[in-house]
This record gives C-alpha cells, sequence and structure tokens, in this order.
C-alpha cells in the first residue's frame, strides 16, 4: 500500500496526517505529525460476542517516555499502567467519538493511541484525538465523523490556536474542543475567571479550525477509505411493537411517581419484570431445544426493546413540561451546605443536593506532601490535589470495591480545576492542599457537588480563597423541533437526556466547563444560551454557599502543621545546612520543626504544637541574618586582642570593634571595657569588599541615648500640655 499524506497550516506550525506505511495490518492506521511531536492512532474491529448488548468500544493511549528521550523513573524501568493524563486523555478521546456509531453496533473496537515522538512544546494528546478520529474515518468501522480536535488559549487577552508549552506558561485559558461539520460534541475548560461571552468567543475560535482539520481528513478518506461494514442487531420489530404497546402507560406512571429515585426505580421495575414474566414467559421443564432458543432470542430482543421503550417514556415525561421527580424545567433540587463536621480534620463540610451528596475533607501538608508528576515533560510539583471517590452505596448498589477508575480520576479532576484558579499564591499561603469528596448518595451531578462541597471545605480550613466557586450542570432534551434545557439534572436525565453540560465559576466568570454530548452536536448558540442559564443558577447556589460560611475562617486547625517562610540569602544555604546537614538538623532536632530550602533562597518550617516553628525560625533568622551597616546588635565578646575585640553578631558571623570604638575618651586597655563573654551593644559602621565587619560600642551608645532622651522629652512635652493654663 502507498503512503498517502494529507497536511494543513495551523497556527504556523504544519500538521500532517499520513496512513499506509506503518501498523498496515489494522484497519485503520494513521501517523499524525505537528511540529516534531508524533503520534501513532489505529484502529481494529472484531465481530461481537455472543450475548452482548451494548457497543464495547475500547480507547487507549499512551505517552511512551522513549518519545522524549526519557527513562522511567523508580526501579522498574518499564512502563505500567497508565497514569492521570494518560487516563484523562482517553476520556477526551472516547467521549466525543463514542455518540458517533450507529444505534445497534455492537462489534468490539479498540483504539490505541501511541505517542512516537515528544519534542515539548506540542502537547499530543489533542494530536491523539486527531489521529484516533483520522483512523476511524478511513476504516470499516461505521463511524459518524470524522471529528477534528484543537486546544485554544489566551495570551494577553488574545487567543491562541495550539498553544506551545511556552505559551502555556502564560495562558489564562485551556480549552480542549472537538467537533464536526455539524457542531461541537466535546467542550473541556479551566480558565481563571473569564466572563461567559469571552469563553464562547474562544469556542468560536476553535470551531472555525476545527472544520479546517474535518476539511484534510475527509480528504484522506476519499483516498484510501474503506467500505464500511455495517452489522446492526436490532429487535425484532413485531417484539418492540409489543412491548411500546403494553410498557409505555404503566412505565409513565412509574417514571412518574412521586418520592425519591428509589421509588421510581422500584416502580420501574415492577411494571418491565411484570411485561417480561406475562408477554414473554419462560418455556417449562418439557421445552425442546428449539423452543428454548427461541425464547432466549425473544427476550433478548424485548430487553433492547424496552430500553428503548424506557428511554422514550422519560423523554416525553420531560417535553411534556414537567420532570420525572416533579420539578420543572429551571428549577434547582433543594440544597444544604454544612461546614466543620468532623472533628480533628483540617477543614470539612457535606454539600447536599437532592439526592445527591459529597462528603468533602482538606489535609493541609507542607512541601513533602505535594504530588511528582514526571511525563513527557519537564518533572514538576503539584500543591494542590483533589481525589473524588464513588462508592457502591451511594447508589444503594453492590458492586467489585477496587481502585479509582476513570470515571473517578476524570470527575476529581474536573472539580480539580474549577477550584485551582481561586486559591491564594504558594509565597501567601505555602501549605500543600489535599482535598477528597467522597460521594456518599448519588442520582447526578456528583461532581459539581464535589466542586461546590470543595469551596466549603476550603473556606473551613482556613485557606484563603480569593472567591467561592459553585458549579450546575444544564441537560438537553431536543426532538420533533422542541427543544428543553434542563437546570440541574439527575441521573435519569444525564442517561436518557442528549446533553450534561457542567460549568463550574464564580461571581466573576467561568473556571471550568465540561461537556458530554449524546445528540449529534450543539450550535454556538445553543452553548450561550446554556452558560446563561448555567450563570443563573450558579449565583443562586453562591448565595447558599455564602450563607453557610461568608469567608474562609481567620485562622488553620490547631491541627494542621503551621508553617512559616523566610528568605535568606542563596549563599548561605551551604551555611545553613552545614557539613553532611549536620547544622540543619541540629536546629530541626533542638525545635522539633521541619526545614525545607529551595535552591532560590526560600525556606519554609513546618511544625506541629505551639511555638516549634518559631523558635527554628528564629534560629534560622540568626544564622543566615545579613549584617547590615547602620544597624545595632547584641553581640558576644569572643575574642579579646590589644587593638580591639572580636564580637559575635550571629552564629558565624563576628566583627572586630576598634579599641577606639568602645568608649567616649582614651581607653588604655581592652580589658578594661569589655571581658571575654560579655553581652554588649555594638553598631555595624562599615562591612569592606571582604566581608570584615567594623563595630562601634560608642555609636550604639550614642544613638541609643538620644533615642532615650528624645522620648523622654516628648513624655513632658505631653505632660506639660495636658496642664490647665494658668490665668
Amino acid at each position: 500500500m502507498a503512503t498517502t499524506r494529507v497536511e494543513l497550516e495551523l497556527a504556523g506550525r504544519t500538521l500532517s496526517i499520513e496512513t499506509g506505511k506503518l501498523a498496515k495490518q489494522a484497519d485503520g492506521a494513521v501517523l499524525v505529525q505537528y511540529g516534531e511531536t508524533v503520534v501513532l492512532g489505529t484502529v481494529v474491529r472484531a465481530n461481537p460476542r455472543e450475548g452482548l448488548d451494548f457497543f464495547p468500544l475500547t480507547v487507549d493511549y499512551r505517552e511512551r517516555l522513549n518519545a522524549a528521550g526519557k527513562f522511567p523513573g523508580g526501579f522498574r524501568k518499564r512502563e505500567g499502567a497508565p497514569n492521570q493524563k494518560e487516563t484523562l486523555t482517553m476520556r477526551n478521546i472516547d467521549r466525543p467519538i463514542r455518540p458517533l456509531f450507529p444505534k445497534g453496533y455492537f462489534d468490539e473496537v479498540q483504539v490505541q493511541c501511541w505517542v512516537l515522538a515528544a519534542d515539548g512544546q506540542n502537547e499530543p494528546d489533542v494530536l491523539a484525538g486527531i489521529a484516533a478520529s483520522a483512523a476511524l474515518a478511513i476504516s470499516s468501522v461505521p463511524f459518524e465523523g470524522p471529528v477534528g480536535n484543537v486546544r485554544v488559549g489566551r495570551v494577553d487577552g488574545k487567543f491562541v490556536l495550539m498553544p506551545t508549552a511556552a505559551q502555556n506558561e502564560y495562558t489564562d485559558l485551556d480549552l480542549l474542543l472537538c467537533g464536526h461539520k455539524d457542531g461541537l460534541n466535546m467542550i473541556e475548560v479551566g480558565a481563571h475567571e473569564l466572563p461567559e461571552e469571552t469563553v464562547a468567543e474562544a469556542i468560536e475560535f476553535g470551531f472555525e479550525n476545527i472544520l479546517k482539520i474535518v476539511g484534510i481528513i475527509d480528504q484522506l478518506v476519499a483516498k484510501v477509505g474503506k467500505p464500511k461494514v455495517v452489522n446492526l442487531i436490532l429487535p425484532d420489530p413485531e417484539v418492540v411493537k409489543l412491548v411500546e404497546a403494553k410498557l409505555t402507560a404503566p412505565l409513565k406512571a412509574a417514571k412518574t411517581t412521586a418520592g425519591l429515585k428509589a421509588d421510581r426505580s422500584i416502580a420501574s421495575k415492577a411494571a418491565i419484570d411484570n411485561l417480561l414474566k406475562t408477554e414473554f414467559p419462560k418455556p417449562g421443564e418439557g421445552a425442546t431445544d428449539a423452543e428454548m432458543r427461541k425464547w432466549t432470542s425473544r427476550i433478548k430482543d424485548a430487553k433492547l426493546a424496552v430500553s428503548e421503550v424506557e428511554e422514550k417514556v422519560t423523554r416525553q415525561v420531560i417535553l411534556s413540561g414537567t420532570r420525572t421527580d416533579g420539578r420543572k424545567a429551571d428549577d434547582l433540587r433543594t440544597i444544604t451546605c454544612d461546614v466543620a463536621v468532623l472533628p480533628r480534620v483540617h477543614g470539612s463540610a457535606v454539600f447536599t443536593r437532592g439526592e445527591t451528596q459529597a462528603l468533602v475533607t482538606v489535609t493541609l501538608g507542607t512541601g513533602k506532601d505535594e504530588q511528582i508528576v514526571d511525563g513527557l515533560g519537564e518533572e514538576y510539583a503539584e500543591k494542590f490535589y483533589l481525589h473524588y471517590n464513588f462508592p457502591p452505596f451511594s447508589v444503594g448498589e453492590v458492586k467489585r470495591i477496587t481502585g479509582p477508575g476513570r470515571r473517578e480520576i476524570g470527575h476529581g479532576m474536573l472539580a480539580q480545576r474549577a477550584l485551582q484558579p481561586v486559591l491564594p499564591p504558594v509565597d501567601q499561603f505555602p501549605y500543600t492542599v489535599r482535598l477528597v469528596s467522597d460521594i456518599l448518595e448519588s442520582n447526578g451531578s456528583s461532581s459539581m457537588a464535589s466542586a461546590c462541597g470543595g469551596t466549603l471545605a476550603l473556606m473551613d480550613a482556613g485557606v484563603p480563597i480569593s472567591a467561592a466557586v459553585a458549579g450546575i450542570s444544564i441537560g438537553l432534551v431536543a426532538e420533533g423541533g422542541q427543544e428543553i434545557y434542563l437546570t440541574d439534572i439527575q441521573g435519569e436525565e444525564d442517561h436518557y437526556g442528549d446533553m450534561d453540560f457542567k460549568v463550574c465559576g464564580t461571581r466573576d466568570g467561568i473556571t471550568a466547563i465540561q461537556l458530554d454530548l449524546k445528540a449529534r452536536g450543539l450550535s454556538l448558540a445553543q452553548i450561550r444560551k446554556t452558560f446563561a442559564l448555567a450563570r443563573k443558577s450558579r449565583l443562586a447556589i453562591l448565595d447558599m454557599i455564602e450563607d453557610a460560611i461568608p469567608e474562609p475562617r481567620a485562622t488553620i486547625s490547631k491541627y494542621a502543621p503551621r508553617l512559616l517562610t523566610t528568605t535568606i540569602n542563596p549563599e548561605k544555604i551551604g551555611k545553613l545546612i552545614g557539613p553532611g546537614g549536620k547544622t540543619i538538623r541540629a536546629i530541626q532536632e533542638a525545635t522539633g520543626a521541619t526545614i525545607e530550602v529551595d535552591d532560590d533562597g526560600t525556606v519554609v518550617i513546618s511544625a506541629s504544637g505551639a511555638g516549634k516553628a518559631e523558635k527554628a525560625l528564629e534560629e534560622v533568622e540568626k544564622l543566615c541574618a545579613e549584617v547590615k551597616v547602620g544597624t545595632i546588635y547584641t553581640g558576644k565578646v569572643t575574642s579579646i586582642k590589644d587593638f580591639g575585640a572580636f564580637i559575635e553578631l550571629t552564629p558565624g558571623q563576628d566583627g572586630l570593634c576598634h579599641i577606639s570604638e568602645l568608649a567616649d575618651g582614651f581607653v588604655e586597655k581592652v580589658g578594661d571595657v569589655v571581658k571575654l563573654g560579655d553581652l554588649v551593644r555594638v553598631k555595624v559602621i562599615l562591612v569592606d569588599d571582604q566581608g570584615r565587619v567594623k563595630l562601634s560600642r560608642k555609636a550604639a551608645i550614642k544613638e541609643e541615648s538620644a533615642g532615650k532622651d528624645a522620648g523622654a522629652a516628648s513624655q513632658k512635652n505631653n505632660a506639660d500640655s495636658s496642664q490647665p493654663a494658668k490665668k
């Protein structure tokens, strides 16, 4: 097969897509290059497994460290389980392509994307989305794309397409977009409180370039695209007709049952079980194999039909004007905000919205608690991270208990991104902050509950955030020319609706967005309308949050470590550490504090317990203090010579007080004025080019005496002015 290549100039760099050279046994394989970053995308399909009733799509993305000329860290020099960035990228590839397969398509499809080369400037994750789309488009898989992916930043108020790593240092927007010629179908945003209109303009800017990428993929398909193989598993139309006739009315009654989600679930299950039992009875013990096979086929069709009818009924209820839980389209569920709900922890809150409840706790730590992140780029440390947990009991189910999955990692990152912009700068609040959101109940929008609960918990912990953050999810049901936007969607509205559009922000603007879409695409007008609805609800929720706790507490928990910072001359770092770490260890052992020193001279001191950190700070500042001309010190006489006395000002730093500077008038012997070990007040009068310090005792006495005289005169004047005037 000959190599086929298409390319496009994008933001001053060439984006190329090539096929026919590598991975030729895959159903579809492309090589995407942008700058010197190269990603391989492959697609393979297999016939559906027996009994499968869902579309088994698998998306895998890996960043091989050899692509950046790096070795894996640690003892094991081989990549293992996917890291957090790889997991999030898999979700960002999966979410926009999953709805673009025909209903009833149950073939196994596996998409793999590997980073083969990374130049350190052009991010490979967005290229992987393009590679997956192109590989699917040229394969025999009936993919209803292609889609295009772009990233948009904003530097100095101007939008930047496909920003480099250097530009990302200055951007206040990280926007990842995916879409096709009919609209947008995936949005991920991290922003620094940007207005809705600014974000909408960035989306519009990105969509224009998405269409260019879709165009070159279409060119590739026209040249090498394979005929699509469509094997659909659809229920028997007669079975569908029967199920629809018998189940619609009882299911509609069940779906509108007053009460909790569980009440509606029980009523719906009863209606479905009754239908299957009465209309599709299982043959008795004497049934033949042919009868059993016929029943198995019909019951499978019936269950597929039930799923279709349940979706149809749920949407009909919503489109009629009243949601299944009785709310109107723009109604919020009942919200309660509670803070300081747990003892001992550094901060805690419970945010409850309807039947969704998040318990969020804050832990404050030191530099050694930072999360070290190592990947294709330079290693860095995160001082803030949020972990989201979704136990089975939150939805009343019994399931295998494992570590966090893709969904939990994705929801945690969304809430983390929402809160990140309001955190204080490290130089003002040097703590490492860990948030844990445990979902205790769930009926939709648990990630938004985590963002709201995170705000409450941070303020309860005394973290001086700049503003409160709230999050809301807006849904949509569109059918037959009718559109119903749903504020604060619940679980079944997410499952059977057309979109889950999550928006987080402060009163001033947006901090995070995540769009999941089941419909084909959204227009820019629909996105702007969603922003307006989300802002209205966000402001209402912020009022409730601020009623519970108006601002961060003035002090942190007494159980949190105390962190103090100071800055020393970097040249004195060696002096603070001492030979083999002897000096710094001695201070830590004497005070019970932990001392961390950065290369720039920043010293962070942490300790649990009153006074420990303060004592260590005092010792560090004494040891590393800069001796300044004109400053008066209390020093210890360490040596007496005929020509003067050597006086220690700070540990390891002494100066000479010449005999002529010991006192006014003639001094015959140094020992007549000071003795070895005396504490004396001296003033620094000179520090020469070699760092030698000259001191004066008589200058210190004269200056302090003048200060006392001035103070006494001031007191006398004040006293005189308070006496009554004589007549």
